[in-house]
């Protein structure tokens, strides 16, 4: 799946040219930190919106300085793998920086789609439409993390 794991010019380039054939194209951003059935269901239904569906994952400093020490729980190189696999991803690539407005201003896809009750971008940072989606928002990556740990226990109590 390494060739849906694009460098930002080439992903650059290729929007460019879909656009100009007539593609829709939706960018979702996220850390993925641990893949769920939320995140399936959330980007089953991104997909739905358009005909490309581009995941923009944070890097490892990125999720670290969002979220805290202690994550990502997955590093950036096996969250690329797990996504690059998933059917409804066409092209995904990653992103340092906190948020992903500055991605945005550069792809510039017609639809953003993000988690219902996200903060929306910021204003002139995106042109195209933004989209929020309730379909896996039932879910989230601490609500897994918190049944691991009431039903294995802290990392020091497992072997």
């Amino acid at each position: 799946m390494a060739e849906k794991i694009l460098d930002h010019k080439t992903l650059i380039r290729t929007i460019e040219t879909l656009k100009s054939q007539g593609g829709q194209i939706v960018l979702v951003d996220g850390s993925f930190d641990l893949p769920h059935v939320g995140h399936v269901r959330f980007l089953r239904a991104a997909k739905a919106l358009g005909d490309v569906l581009v995941l923009a994952l944070n890097s490892d400093g990125s999720v670290r300085r969002v979220k805290g020490e202690g994550r990502p729980l997955l590093p950036l190189e096996d969250r690329l793998g797990v996504l690059s696999a998933f059917e409804m991803i066409d092209f995904v690539i990653s992103f340092n920086e906190d948020t992903v407005e500055p991605l945005l201003r550069q792809l510039n896809p017609q639809i953003y789609a993000q988690c219902a009750g996200a903060v929306p971008p910021g204003k002139g940072s995106f042109k195209g439409q933004v989209v929020a989606l309730k379909e896996g928002a039932d879910h989230s990556e601490e609500k897994v993390i918190q049944e691991i740990l009431r039903k294995y226990g802290s990392p020091s109590k497992t072997g």
